[in-house]
């Protein structure tokens, strides 16, 4: 994993080639770039995921580009790293954020054709095939819900405002999303918590339940989903707010 929380959470070029130069021994074939990103809700723009293609083709790495909430993005398109990267890249994409179809269990690949042919010989004798109604689902999802996520993206822009705001006054440290639905924060120092310990008591003693940073590498944040009703999040953000309050004058004796 390259750590780019000094980065604003944006992977450089500079930082792929320093892991590539530390690892001499690893012999790095592959990178995992997901954009917009779970859990910062980072998203690249056309000049951030252009500039990583030069040093990727230099080293002969491939990208597994996961682009699945690529459909949900504010103010800004999104751009696929195969635009600059075409014989390179797997993307990895589906219906399940941009059509709300997460139960469907339903997501396809683009790649170079020889690439995917070789994939398509090893998902054969190891994964079952999607259900034919998921598959016709799919179908008409592609071919006439080309438009459905506008109307999510602009109630989940409501919610990412009104999260990344309250989580901001609350004393967090808040890494702005440009897509996705999450927000990953950083706990204030002054709690003297770390991201199990905040959620467990946040769950425990104000029956909130939010993710550790830790199973994503930082274990000084905690990621919040504004895929909510505005309810459960004023709740959330509420018991956030008071566990912060009541901490803190804990901490303080």
């Amino acid at each position: 994993m390259v750590d780019t929380s000094d980065d604003d959470f944006i992977l450089t070029p500079a930082k792929v080639q320093k892991a590539i130069d530390d690892h001499p021994d690893l012999n790095v074939k592959g990178l995992i770039l997901t954009d917009p990103n779970n859990p910062t809700g980072v998203a690249y723009s056309k000049e951030q995921i252009a500039a990583l293609a030069p040093v990727l083709k230099k080293n002969g790495i491939w990208v597994i580009s996961n682009e699945i909430y690529g459909e949900l993005t504010y103010g800004q398109k999104h751009y696929s790293i195969s635009e600059f990267l075409p014989d390179q890249t797997i993307i990895i994409n589906g219906l399940s954020k941009s059509h709300a179809m997460t139960g469907y269990r339903l997501g396809f690949i683009f790649g170079p054709s020889g690439f995917v042919d070789e994939i398509a010989k090893v998902h054969q004798f190891t994964v079952t095939a999607a259900a034919s109604i998921v598959q016709y689902a799919a179908i008409e999802a592609l071919e006439h819900g080309q438009d459905d996520s506008k109307p999510m993206l602009q109630e989940y822009e409501k919610r990412r405002d009104f999260v990344a705001k309250e989580m901001t006054e609350a004393g967090f440290d808040v890494v702005h999303p440009g897509g996705a639905f999450y927000v990953f924060a950083k706990i204030p120092e002054g709690l003297h918590m770390d991201s199990w310990a905040f959620v467990k008591t946040l769950a425990k003693e104000y029956h909130i339940g939010l993710m550790p940073g830790d199973p994503f590498g930082d274990n000084e944040y905690i990621r919040i989903s504004y895929a909510a009703s505005d309810e459960a999040l004023a709740a959330a953000m509420k018991a956030v707010k008071q566990l912060v309050v009541d901490y803190s004058t804990e901490s303080a004796k």
